[in-house]
């Protein structure tokens, strides 16, 4: 096969803290595609707002230069970046994006990449996506951007991957865009990823553990809980929407998690509000209400059981004062759920004895 032979030159902005996985997934294919090829294809330069030697969220360090100092002409920009970059303040580089922005420099982001690029008012009117667990708060902030659940994102002159693996697959379509299908599979296969998959495709296909092993109904369940974060739906309208007795729904979430339908939807909603705490300007007040806590002394009761930090201490701790903080999911609040029901010889005891109510 015959390629284009001028070489694509991609600048890597790194943010403080950034995904080495994300990034590494997306030179990768970069570099095989030349290995394939025998020639240079792909280039790529890794560059900051001051430069020097910027560190990853794995401790790992690379070094940049920077973006005042390197006058090459890049054919695209793609930001990486990872915890704290939803607060960068970086007006050089906004203003050095927007400029390479009105030269037609293809803009990216990885991860939380794209929350560098809304904030420099990049995406406004673009398609794109982050991190599945940072949607809620970048739709919050940012509501001008159509945000989509997916692995990666494509919008004219704009690219956007969740981070993860999904890189593998975003510069898997723009090397078939540029040099071929066939180049992209030889890629693929070297680099044991097949199938590609498309940039449709959901990031989480499995939510909680082994999803298929879940019964039906607490799939469907847990996928009306997830749409009814604010307005919290009483336990007795969610089994009937489900076709099922309170008294089965109960049994089924027992059996299956080992905690109960309300222990359950609360933990959802708390994981919720944590993203608003930590990504968005909200008040905590609002982020209560937000996350369906109409009570703001419970709220903050129920976070700090959930967390070992009360709210306001969570925001002011997230996540400049740690190197590596932590993020706590769901099997963790189930495992410990667990651990005090056996402490307390109780298998149930969050068990709603109020049927209307939605805790």
């Amino acid at each position: 096969m015959q390629y284009q032979t001028s070489t694509h030159i991609t600048g890597f902005v790194l943010i403080p803290k950034f995904n080495m996985m994300a990034l590494t997934t997306a030179i990768e294919p970069l570099r095989v595609a030349n290995y394939l090829a025998g020639e240079i294809l792909y280039d790529w330069y890794f560059i900051s707002g001051s430069g020097g030697t910027v560190k990853a969220s794995n401790g790992m360090s690379i070094e940049t230069n920077s973006i005042t100092g390197d006058k090459r002409k890049w054919n695209s920009i793609i930001v990486c970046g990872s915890w704290n970059a939803e607060h960068c303040e970086d007006g050089h580089l906004f203003n050095w994006l927007r400029l390479q922005d009105n030269y037609g420099v293809t803009l990216g982001g990885m991860c939380m990449g794209a929350y560098v690029l809304a904030k420099a008012k990049l995406l406004s009117g673009y398609s794109a996506t982050v991190h599945w667990s940072c949607i809620p708060g970048f739709k919050e902030q940012y509501p001008h951007v159509t945000l989509k659940e997916q692995l990666f994102v494509i919008d004219r002159n704009r690219v956007t991957s969740a981070g993860g693996t999904a890189g593998i697959d975003m510069m898997l379509h723009l090397v078939e865009r540029q040099h071929g299908v066939q180049l992209a599979q030889e890629v693929a296969e070297q680099i044991l990823h097949d199938p590609i998959r498309e940039q449709e495709s959901a990031q989480r296909k499995i939510r909680l553990g082994n999803r298929k092993s879940l019964h039906t109904t607490i799939r469907e369940c847990i996928i009306l809980m997830e749409n009814n974060l604010e307005e919290v739906l009483p336990i007795p309208y969610i089994a009937n929407v489900m076709g099922v007795s309170q008294r089965k729904l109960e049994r089924l979430f027992q059996q299956y998690l080992g905690i109960s339908v309300i222990g359950f939807y609360r933990i959802l909603r708390l994981q919720f509000s944590r993203v608003l705490l930590t990504q968005t300007s909200m008040s905590i007040r609002e982020i209560s209400l937000a996350s369906g806590f109409p009570s703001f002394s419970h709220f903050a009761k129920s976070f700090t059981r959930e967390f070992g930090k009360n709210p306001s201490q969570y925001r002011e701790a997230w996540p400049v004062s740690e190197s590596m903080p932590r993020w706590p999911g769901m099997s963790s609040s189930l495992i410990k759920f667990r651990k005090l029901a056996k402490a307390s010889n109780n298998p149930s005891p969050e068990v709603n004895k109020n049927p209307s109510e939605t805790g």
